[in-house]
């Protein structure tokens, strides 16, 4: 699949795989670098090691200080509490967990926090700061913030009960104030470099997506009305070919001279490079309606148009003969293609409309629904309507030269979904 500048949406030898994105077709996997697939691990990574540097800084104090073996032996069970609760707050799911879950497990982790100071007084508070940010991980804003706060405010009062200096009790209120906020952020961060991943993932998928729907699309506008140019000339050379063979001969010529634009306008699709006339079009229509014994009345004034507001219009146009052909008996068509002042304004008409007729058939086609969403991505807009006498007449506007600057309709393109 290929980007409408004729790249390649993906890097060759990509994996694929099905989703319901694309009705079960293969949806190529984004190349794995080591800038983008490893990001999230990355992030996992980082926000592990720095709690083990934290869980290391106390360990060095605790070593360094005279405890027995027993109690250093205490001390390392709860830092290991501490770390795998805190892996666990740290988890972007965490969040959404019952509050009563919640609360459970920030219990087991205040215990462990604040349960060893007995022990090791000033020694142990720096675990404070893993506390800290769970608080801020798993609790309501208004809820957290003050319990944040106390948290650090806590770790103020082994110092002074120990007679150590204000400047250590602040130092280490500081310090838990700071590991909290740290692994907040971390943790925090991790799981938007997730979040952004899996858009990136899912972005790539709504391209390769909305670059088939196109693909498709222009198949259907081009191939509907080749085809029935086909058809309809294969039937008058089947009755030609008794009586009038040179006329049949001619035909034939027609018929593969259309083949041979078909094929081109196939090869253009799958490139996108596609671009069509409105007069080029409307000049060929009037020629094929009047083999087919079609009468036209053809009021065509068209100025200078912007190259993407003629191919749309060309494409509708395209559409309406087509169905004419398909879905009417017609005797006589109005061809209205006038600009007037800033915008342009095509009308096609027929009679010999079936009042009765409904396409039930599953691959009866949906190209007025195309013609709607590539109208409204040139700030366009398309009506129909029946009157009396067994008469359809469509009708096409858009400005000449569409406002860049406005709001496009590629979302409510996309939105669409594929044609039939």
């Amino acid at each position: 699949m290929r980007r409408g500048d004729g790249r390649p949406l993906e890097d060759s030898g990509a994996s694929g795989e099905a989703g319901p994105e694309t009705g079960g077709a293969a949806v190529p996997r984004v190349p794995a670098d080591p800038l983008y697939l490893p990001a999230p691990r990355m992030a996992r990574v980082i926000l592990v090691v720095v709690l083990l540097g934290y869980l290391s800084v106390t360990s060095i104090n605790l070593a360094a200080a005279p405890h027995t073996r027993t109690s250093l032996a205490l001390s390392f069970v709860c830092q290991a509490g501490v770390f795998l609760l805190q892996i666990g707050h740290s988890r972007a799911r965490a969040r959404h967990f019952p509050l009563l879950r919640r609360c459970a497990t920030l219990g087991c982790q205040a215990v462990l926090t604040f349960a060893p100071l007995v022990f090791f007084q000033s020694q142990w508070g720096s675990m404070a700061g893993f506390l800290a940010g769970s608080l801020l991980l798993l609790l309501p804003p208004r809820w957290a913030w003050p319990a944040y706060g106390v948290v650090g405010l806590t770790m103020a009062l082994p110092p002074l009960l120990e007679g150590l200096p204000l400047r250590d009790a602040f130092y280490l209120a500081q310090s838990t104030l700071l590991t909290g906020l740290v692994v907040y952020g971390l943790s925090r961060l991790a799981e938007l470099v997730q979040v952004l991943h899996d858009t990136r993932v899912e972005l790539t998928r709504m391209a390769v997506t909305q670059e088939r729907l196109r693909f498709a699309r222009d198949l259907h506008d081009l191939l509907g009305y080749s085809l029935s140019v086909i058809t309809l000339k294969s039937e008058l050379i089947h009755r030609l070919v008794p009586s009038h063979p040179e006329r049949a001969m001619e035909e034939v010529g027609e018929v593969l001279a259309v083949s041979r634009k078909s094929l081109a306008d196939v090869r253009s699709v799958a490139a996108g490079l596609r671009g069509m006339s409105l007069e080029q079009e409307l000049s060929s229509a009037e020629s094929l309606l009047r083999s087919a014994d079609v009468t036209v009345h053809a009021d065509i004034r068209l100025g200078a148009i912007d190259p993407e507001v003629d191919t749309v219009l060309a494409a509708v146009a395209r559409e309406a003969i087509t169905n004419l052909l398909r879905h009417s008996r017609a005797g006589v068509c109005a061809i209205t293609a006038v600009r007037e002042g800033g915008n342009v304004r095509l009308r096609i008409s027929n009679d010999g409309v079936d009042p009765g007729y409904r396409d039930m058939s599953p691959h009866s086609g949906s190209g007025l629904g195309n013609l709607e969403t590539r109208l409204r991505a040139v700030q366009g807009r398309l009506t129909v309507s029946r009157a009396e006498a067994e008469t359809f007449a469509l009708t096409a506007e858009a400005p000449a030269r569409p406002d860049r600057a406005a709001p496009r309709g590629r979302a409510e393109a996309f939105a669409q979904g594929p044609v039939a």
